[in-house]
């Protein structure tokens, strides 16, 4: 009966054993949008999660260049990538997730979607930018997306989980690229607070680390020029 269905597109199997119900409006399609299925799929799998990166940030309105792909941030073991009717989830495994705090529930037509708030989605843009298409694009969204960030916003919870290379990253980029200068001096402060180590790191992580004048700072070698994109 399953095989029935299949083929006549009234459900299509997103991971053995779950299967999505097509209704007609999206039966040209033969899938639902991602937003409208990956709560039910991780609640299948008893996975905790979040929709993070460029997902994210076109969810809080940074639409700068909308996401070919969906990133899906979990606990391991790592998910191996979706790839059904032209849509691709990347599942990224994470030893850690953050603290519920930081992530919002977005109302879909389903239901709810868990997605990371902005300062977290700026955070992982840096930490994961080589799977978004590099620094340049990671600083773009930032600069859309930063416009919802307010300096309440900017939490010790929140400092305390994110990665401290990041965070040298991205206050970087607040105070000295897209201009955020106050949201950059919190982070700053709240780094010192918790007691947070800054070693020297180049910016570009890939880049050519003894290349480039130092920024004391955030102990940082620009070893890279970012341009934000048109």
């Amino acid at each position: 009966m399953l095989d029935r269905l299949s083929e006549k597109v009234k459900i299509v199997s997103i991971f053995k054993g779950y299967y999505l119900i097509i209704p007609p409006q999206y039966s040209s399609k033969g899938i639902l949008p991602p937003a409208m299925f990956i709560d039910g799929l991780m609640k299948f799998l008893g996975r905790k999660y979040y929709v993070g990166l460029l997902n994210a940030a076109a969810l809080h309105g940074a639409s700068h260049q909308q996401p070919q792909e969906y990133f899906v941030i979990t606990e391991y073991p790592v998910l191996r990538t979706t790839q059904k009717k032209g849509i691709k989830i990347n599942y990224i495994s994470t030893r850690q997730l953050p603290p519920d705090t930081v992530v919002d529930k977005n109302k879909t037509e389903t239901g709810y979607l868990n997605v990371s708030n902005p300062l977290l989605t700026a955070i992982d843009l840096i930490y994961y930018e080589k799977r978004i298409g590099g620094l340049n694009r990671a600083s773009t969204v930032i600069n859309e997306l930063i416009e919802k960030v307010k300096q309440k916003d900017i939490t010790d919870e929140l400092i305390d989980y994110a990665n401290v290379t990041s965070l040298q990253r991205l206050g970087f980029i607040l105070e000295e690229i897209v201009y955020r200068k106050k949201l950059a001096q919190k982070i700053y402060n709240l780094c010192s607070k918790a007691g947070k180590t800054f070693y020297q790191i180049p910016l570009k992580a890939s880049g050519e680390r003894k290349k480039g004048h130092l920024n004391g700072k955030w102990k940082l070698i620009i070893n890279t020029q970012i341009e934000l994109e048109e």
